[in-house]
């Protein structure tokens, strides 16, 4: 058979890059920049696919740029398409680093459930490397590390240890105050930094400084300083000090769903800065694994957890 509807349609799988990102940007000018090429760049490869097609893939006016039905239907084709390649090309990127065994990773208690869609995704692409929680104490947040008992550790930011690398951010979540449900501030709906004045924080021991007041500030935001009362070497330490009314502290968003013993209340901090959860790791003992999973979570994104509940 011949003629031209019978044509043999070739096109290369940086053509196909070119159209996917522009049927999600919908942005000539976007679309180049996240390529890193010039829009005549996309503008070559659209209409070099329309031409094969033998018809439109886009609606352009002055003001927008919009799929027609046929570009409706290349784009869920290709993008499947795109999803399977990318999916060979990992599989085969992670045979060939060997990436196997088990990668330990140090997560403080119930947050570790906050990152099951990394490791879900991580187990898709390497399928022969097993992910290991290990909980960790906030007294001790690189102790593990640097005792090679775990690959990668979950830390709240900042971090600054020269022996330490800082990977991408997975999630970030808002802050509540912890305190018993009577004291005055429990009948509050929302307090802000300057409430804190006349509070007392637990200690978190032998930690850094600029590590623990990431969390626990040493002062309101006038410079009011904050008392530190007793230490408290885990999280559930710190809970029988709140119910007993010795201290108050400022707890990240998640623990307020999920530990709700009844006499503590948590009240919004409406503006405290948000958590930022970081993946850490050893320098010195960074490998192929450890790597993959960093390069999994930063492939995700960041994931906002401060309304979930």
């Amino acid at each position: 058979m011949s003629g031209a509807s019978e044509r043999e349609i070739v096109v290369e799988l940086r053509d196909i890059e070119i159209f996917v990102t522009l049927a999600e940007e919908l942005h000539f000018g976007r679309t180049a920049e996240k390529l890193r090429i010039t829009p005549a760049r996309v503008s070559q490869a659209i209409k070099k696919q329309e031409r094969q097609v033998q018809a439109a893939l886009f609606e352009r006016t002055s003001r927008s740029v919009s799929l027609t039905p046929v570009g409706r239907r290349l784009y869920e084709d290709l993008k499947h398409a795109q999803s399977l390649i990318e999916g060979g090309l990992t599989r085969a990127r992670a045979a060939g680093r060997s990436i196997q065994g088990t990668l330990r990773v140090a997560v403080m208690s119930i947050l570790g459930l906050y990152l099951q869609p990394v490791i879900d995704a991580f187990n898709l692409r390497y399928p022969d490397c097993t992910i290991e929680l290990v909980d960790f104490p906030h007294s001790e947040p690189f102790t593990a590390l640097r005792a090679k008992e775990v690959d990668l550790g979950l830390i709240w930011l900042p971090v600054r240890e020269p022996d330490l690398t800082v990977g991408p951010v997975l999630m970030t979540e808002g802050r509540v105050l912890a305190t018993t449900t009577t004291s005055e501030l429990a009948a509050r709906d929302s307090i802000t930094m300057e409430d804190l004045a006349d509070c007392v924080f637990p200690s978190l021991g032998n930690v850094p400084q600029y590590w623990a007041e990431g969390m626990l500030p040493a002062a309101t935001p006038s410079g009011i300083p904050i008392t530190r009362g007793p230490e408290a070497a885990s999280f559930f330490e710190i809970l029988p000090l709140i119910m007993s009314g010795a201290v108050v502290s400022p707890m990240n968003a998640h623990v307020a769903w999920t530990y709700t013993p009844p006499n503590i209340t948590y009240v919004p901090i409406v503006d405290a800065p948000l958590t930022e959860w970081a993946l850490v790791w050893l320098t010195a003992a960074e490998n192929a694994a450890v790597r993959a999973f960093a390069d999994t979570a930063r492939d995700l994104g960041i994931r906002s957890i401060v309304n979930e509940q």
